[in-house]
């Protein structure tokens, strides 16, 4: 088969790179090696900064969007008995909307369904040849057959584990990593959100967050040591341990009930330079991974996409300059997202290792974000967005 772009991968960035092209008139195609179902079944944050917002409107996929998505225009961060109420709006202009990845994935195969746009599931052994040269092509079985793509361009946006950034040579490619010493233990409860925004608190136990999927769907998040395990964790000692990390006026609040859902996840930085060799470009976990600590991963990878769709709509219009200085752009937006994820997560989590003179800098990192209308004013422009 032939087609102008093959993307790997059919999450969000892949599924969102699909249609924009498609709606602009470029013919792609997308191989995901999971069926719809497994991709569906994914629970995944949905922190949407307005960027990502507007480009799902663009592509045709708002309308739920708009009417299910919970518009947000602060946050709390509360440590070190300070209680910071961030305004977002106020600050920036801006907010962020609450709407499930899952949701987002949903409504983006929705979209490829109704417009006919090819996606290929259960795509098994992908691999991709002559990315360095001028006739790039990919090969898959799907079944047991054998099957070749062939293309002007690929798009690898199949994640940290995916096969598109180990096609990069290691002589070409650069890997920045730092694996952080806890994960974090996440539930989904039917009850009731503890505040109308999102609260992050520090504690000296470890990180707490409190955030929602609706009225009625909340969803909370313990740091916890690597070596355990969701089963070592009842409802019971999650919702002890939860209250034990916030402030005691939102403690008494709190609304428990049974999970749904429960699950633990490690925490890295990841940075992988650069972002194109050839005819192959990164987009999305391919390329990079943030910790979840100010709600950067999908945003990064909404970025990655409308950088990357507009590059190629260009090509295919005449203007080559937007592909060759992508990862360049790419990735300054990256680093700089990165550096407000860590900064979030050191000024937060605990970490036992480095000792009571951390703990006394996040303290004082506390004290200077509660008295300084420019150091929230700074903190709300990240966690918004910075511009595309």
């Amino acid at each position: 088969m032939r087609h102008q772009v093959c993307i790997i991968g059919g999450g969000p960035s892949g599924l969102l790179l699909s249609l924009l092209l498609r709606r602009a008139g470029v013919d792609a195609v997308l191989l995901e090696r999971r069926s719809r179902d497994y991709v569906l079944a994914r629970i995944r944050a949905g922190v949407l900064e307005q960027g990502l917002c507007d480009l799902l409107r663009e592509a045709g996929v708002g309308t739920r969007l708009d009417a299910e998505g919970f518009v947000h225009g602060g946050t709390v961060i509360a440590a070190h008995g300070q209680t910071v109420p961030i305004g977002l709006r106020t600050l920036t202009g801006k907010t962020v909307t609450i709407y499930g990845q899952t949701e987002v994935t949903r409504d983006l195969y929705g979209e490829l369904d109704r417009i006919g746009a090819p996606v290929i599931h259960e795509a098994e052994d992908v691999t991709i040849h002559d990315a360095d040269r001028g006739a790039p092509f990919v090969t898959f079985t799907q079944n047991g057959t054998s099957h070749r793509v062939d293309c002007d361009y690929i798009a690898g946006c199949d994640g940290f584990h995916g096969v598109s950034r180990r096609t990069i040579p290691a002589a070409v490619r650069r890997d920045y990593e730092h694996v952080y010493p806890f994960g974090w233990l996440g539930i989904l409860s039917e009850t009731r959100p503890l505040h109308h925004e999102l609260v992050y608190a520090g504690h000296e136990r470890g990180f707490a967050l409190c955030s929602m999927r609706n009225a009625h769907l909340s969803r909370h998040y313990l740091q916890v040591p690597l070596a355990d395990r969701p089963g070592d964790w009842s409802d019971e000692a999650f919702w002890d341990e939860l209250r034990r990390r916030l402030p005691p006026d939102l403690a008494e609040t709190l609304e428990t009930g049974p999970s749904i859902e429960k699950s633990i996840a490690p925490l890295r930085s990841f940075i992988s330079e650069p972002m194109r060799w050839g005819r192959l470009f990164l987009a999305g976990d391919a390329a990079h991974i943030v910790p979840p600590t100010g709600a950067k991963g999908l945003n990064l990878a909404a970025s990655d996409v409308f950088y990357l769709s507009r590059a190629l709509i260009a090509r295919y219009a005449g203007d080559e300059s937007l592909l060759e200085t992508y990862s360049a752009t790419a990735l300054a937006r990256v680093w700089k997202a990165s550096r407000f994820s860590w900064s979030m997560t050191r000024m937060l989590h605990s970490f036992p290792d480095e000792g009571d003179f951390l703990r006394r800098m996040q303290g004082a990192e506390m004290a200077h974000l509660a008295g300084s209308p420019a150091a929230q004013t700074a903190l709300a422009e990240n966690y918004v967005g910075l511009p595309w």
